[in-house]
């Protein structure tokens, strides 16, 4: 009997630690909203403009579940970019501006769209509440968390959400990011490109690129691998997709003339 009910148990627990896609899109309209509040985002319309219409040009070939998706330039020269769940993408100025041409910014767009469509954030969080709702099963059945120590580690769950990717997630979103573009008609070599870029920045300027580096894990290893999914396309089909337009060009010329937002103050 007693096997039966702690069976029962956990198979209860497991349950309840799936996340459905509503739940993921009430949650990441929340922290789009406390982002949006503390992040310096860039409110020029014209920017915003071009921004969403080229995430949505690549999110609306990847999603097939209908998220309504929102993209963000955030006012900050540091180099990075980010997800949310739910379809709220990111991309700091800094990144935009060291970019040289359309297709490197929309392999960015297409490997942060790869994060939300294969919900990588999403599994982080159901495999923290599955941790954590065992760790309060084991309180229920045996009193551990009696000792102090034992119950402060269920509360390590909620620094899961902006937790670094594994190397398997970076690969995948990469992997995916380039169909995107193919199937968006863009150029996928943006994404290896890219990737050189912000290598050749870390060799040269380490502290300027360390936000991304110290989320998204990138070796010479993940652009062979982005170079072999592009070589599955044939090279006649690549060359024939838009690397740049000059409507890019003016949108970077846009951002890189407006005023920077003032660092906030030090606490």
């Amino acid at each position: 009997m007693a096997r039966a009910t702690v069976a029962g148990a956990l198979s209860l627990v497991a349950a309840g630690c799936a996340i459905s896609r509503q739940q993921e899109i009430a949650m990441g309209s929340d922290y789009s909203r406390q982002i949006n509040a503390q992040l310096p985002i860039v409110r020029d319309p014209e920017v915003n403009r071009y921004i969403s219409l080229l995430g949505d040009s690549i999110a609306r070939v990847a999603d097939r579940s209908g998220l309504d998706w929102h993209f963000y330039v955030v006012d900050s020269r540091e180099v990075n970019a980010f997800a949310v769940p739910g379809g709220f993408i990111y991309v700091n100025r800094g990144l935009i501006e060291r970019t040289t041409r359309m297709s490197q910014l929309a392999g960015v767009l297409g490997h942060e769209i790869g994060h939300v469509v294969r919900r990588h954030s999403v599994k982080q969080m159901e495999a923290a509440q599955r941790a954590n709702a065992g760790i309060t099963l084991g309180c229920i059945l045996t009193r551990v968390c009696d000792y102090g120590a034992t119950a402060a580690g269920i509360e390590i769950a909620g620094g899961l959400f902006f937790a670094k990717f594994g190397r398997d997630d970076e690969r995948e979103a990469d992997r995916v990011g380039v169909d995107y573009l193919v199937r968006a008609g863009i150029d996928p070599r943006g994404i290896p490109e890219m990737f050189r870029i912000l290598l050749e920045e870390r060799s040269r300027r380490p502290d300027a690129v360390s936000a991304w580096f110290s989320t998204h894990p990138l070796e010479e290893e993940r652009i062979e691998n982005a170079e072999a999914a592009i070589a599955t396309y044939s090279a006649e089909r690549v060359r024939g997709l838009t690397r740049d337009t000059e409507r890019y060009q003016a949108f970077r010329r846009r951002l890189q003339s407006l005023p920077v937002a003032a660092a906030p103050p030090a606490r």
